[in-house]
Formats: C-alpha cells, sequence, structure tokens
C-alpha cells in the first residue's frame, strides 16, 4: 500500500504500493475507462510518455518531493539488480541506477543459480524507505524474500544510502507456494503486512514487524488470499498481488496468465476487494478470487490484436487526489519490448476501478 508524501521530517510515519475471466467481464472493465478518458480533454498518461521506458518489468512507484520513483525487476538491462528510474511529471523518465549493485551476498548464496533480483516493492514506514524484493530463478520454489533500506532516495543527500537487512522469508521445492513477488500492506490498524507468491497455491499474506521489517518471533501463520484452480498436473498461473485501499475497501490486484513470452504474452491483471485485509476478495460479480475469480481491470481485447501485448503485474500509489498505476507491457511496435506504462486510475461510483490503457 503506497501513500505518495514528502516527509517533514525524517522519522515520520508515513506509508506508500486458468480460468480466463469472461469476455464481458473484460469489456465491461475497458468499456468504462475508455468512457473515463472521453470526457478528458487532456492526453492519457500513456500518450505522452517518453524518455527511458523499455527494459523493465514488474515496477512500482512512489514520490518522494516532487520527484516520482519506478522500480522493477532487474536483469532486463544485463544487471543483476533491482532497475530504477525517475521523472518530475510522470511522463519523461530517467534511468536512475540501481540502489544495490549486486545480488546480496546471503541471497546469492542460497540461490546460487540466481542471476538477478526480481518484483520489488517499495514503502515509507518508521522514517525509512524499505526496498523488499525477491530472488529465485524461473519455474522454482526455491526462492527468499528480503529487503533493504534508506533514509531518503535523493542520491545527492547525506543521508542516502542503502541497508540490506537479509532474509525476510523463504520457500523450497517440495512446498506449497512460492517466496517471490513481495508487496509491503499497512492496515488501517496500523498492522503491517507482507503479501507474495505466484502460482502453486497462490497468494499468500504474512504478518510483518513494523521495528523488523520482518515476520513477529514465533508467527508462522500464512493467510491465502488468492488461488488459480487448475486440473491436475495443469498449470495455474497467478503472481503479482498488490493491496490497495480507496474508501472503506482492500483491493487485491494480481496478475493472470503468462507474462515474459514477448507478443504471445497474454498477462492480464484483476481484482477484487474485501472489507478485510485478510479477505476474502471478490469480484464485482461476488465471486472470490480464493476460487479463481475477479474482475478484469487491465486487459488487453482482442487478445494479440494491440500494440501493448499482456499489460501486467502493477503496483499503485495515492498521490493527492489521484490514484496511478504502473505495470508494464509488450511493444508490438518495437521487437516486444516490455515497457513501462502509468496511468490514473478512474473509479466508478460503485467503487470498482478501471484503467486507460
Amino acid at each position: 500500500m503506497h501513500t505518495s508524501f514528502a516527509p517533514a521530517a525524517p522519522g515520520a510515519l508515513s506509508v506508500t504500493r486458468r480460468e480466463m475471466i469472461g469476455w464481458t467481464l473484460g469489456v465491461a472493465a475497458l468499456g468504462s475507462g475508455l468512457a473515463a478518458a472521453a470526457t478528458d480533454n487532456k492526453p492519457s498518461l500513456n500518450d505522452t510518455l517518453t524518455g527511458y521506458l523499455t527494459d523493465l518489468h514488474d515496477p512500482v512507484i512512489i514520490r518522494e518531493g516532487e520527484l516520482y520513483h519506478v522500480f522493477g525487476s532487474g536483469g532486463w538491462n544485463h544487471h543483476p539488480s533491482v532497475s530504477w528510474r525517475t521523472s518530475r511529471d510522470l511522463r519523461q523518465w530517467s534511468d536512475n541506477g540501481y540502489p544495490l549493485e549486486v545480488i546480496p551476498a546471503w541471497a546469492h548464496k542460497a540461490i546460487s543459480k540466481a542471476n538477478s533480483m526480481w518484483a520489488p516493492d517499495i514503502c515509507y514506514f518508521n522514517g525509512q524507505f524499505h526496498l523488499y524484493y525477491a530472488v529465485s530463478t524461473g519455474g522454482s520454489m526455491r526462492s527468499v524474500i528480503g529487503f533493504a533500506t534508506s533514509r531518503t532516495l535523493d542520491r545527492a543527500s547525506p543521508a542516502y544510502g542503502w541497508t540490506d537487512h537479509g532474509m525476510v522469508i523463504e520457500t523450497f521445492a517440495g512446498g506449497t507456494f512460492n517466496a517471490i513477488d513481495p508487496n509491503l500492506v499497512i492496515d488501517r490498524d496500523g498492522q503491517t503486512w507482507l503479501a507474495f507468491g505466484s502460482y502453486w497455491s497462490g497468494l499468500k499474506l504474512i504478518r510483518i514487524d513494523p521495528m523488523t521489517g520482518k515476520p513477529p518471533a514465533g508467527d508462522t501463520e500464512i493467510h491465502s488470499i488468492a488461488y488459480r484452480p487448475a486440473p491436475e498436473g495443469g498449470d495455474n498461473p497467478i503472481e503479482g498481488a498488490f493491496i490497495f485501499t480507496h474508501d472503506q475497501w482492500y483491493y487485491l490486484f494480481a496478475s493472470f496468465d503468462y507474462c515474459c513470452k514477448g507478443l504471445a504474452s497474454n498477462y492480464y491483471v484483476a481484482v477484487g476487494r474485501s472489507h478485510s485485509v485478510l479477505g476474502p476478495y471478490l469480484g464485482r460479480d461476488g465471486k472470490a478470487m480464493l476460487d479463481g475469480y475477479g474482475t478484469a481491470v487491465i486487459v488487453e481485447r482482442p487478445w494479440a490484436s494491440t500494440r501493448w501485448r499482456g499489460p501486467g503485474h502493477c503496483g499503485l500509489t495515492h498521490d493527492g487526489a489521484r490514484d496511478l498505476i504502473v505495470y508494464h507491457a509488450y511493444d508490438a511496435q518495437n521487437n516486444a519490448a516490455p515497457t513501462l506504462r502509468v496511468s490514473e486510475v478512474h473509479w466508478s461510483a460503485a467503487g470498482w476501478p478501471s484503467v486507460d490503457m
């Protein structure tokens, strides 16, 4: 859960971010987004993006002062660390290097064949920015999640500098879930949680001690929040959990189907909502994400026909009076380059999100 902010003091407490869903839900979600855009004479953010947009998967966004920061998975630009780019207007984006130069030694020891850090999340609490990340290898359940902190994202500040804090959670081959795609969530009672998970038994939620950034000692409870049922031996792609608040609801955004296949990717984002951070998360039709359902919110229609293929793995942030969402998609006009997309989120009167693609 990300809130944009300009901290008043370094210690201030603030918070930051297959059963195919039917055509009816997808068209309805896309149609509501287009209707919202039609009422706005300005070009959408996506129509005006320029600068360093490519080599990006799994983005998340936060603002410090007047500068927006997007972090994404490493490896796509031949560097192992989390990628980092910045913008003052959300339109012109520049490379900002890397928060860490190499995979931390503890993570590399645990996952010796890993060559990059995956799917970060960025949040601010207890006077520090917390950058959660995963280290794994493709198709493996041997995975770890760790995090690093810095008092500021401003490289010119004497307070800038990342400290890695090691492992948060790990999973092993033969288990039932996978420790990748972290998302830090602070609920309305101030309790801190970490959502994560990919394939297997779906998306999970664990409690986090805000003082340590890790699970409290002795608390091993794993809460299930979303799942994609599949026939025995079949695949069940779901990942990229991101929990976000709007009005009285918690919204769980999740990516369904397959990324990382270039123009053949059929990734898309579905959402459900709950009055409790623990769920159950239900789509607009009242069906549960634990049963494989949800409401399509970022989806290419018709499939494999538009410029932007496989849109997914989103991150959101509250930005003053508006909410923003970032995600990646493959550009059919640029050699299927994985590319940053940025949009405002439109909320219907009934409280359901839509996005200008």
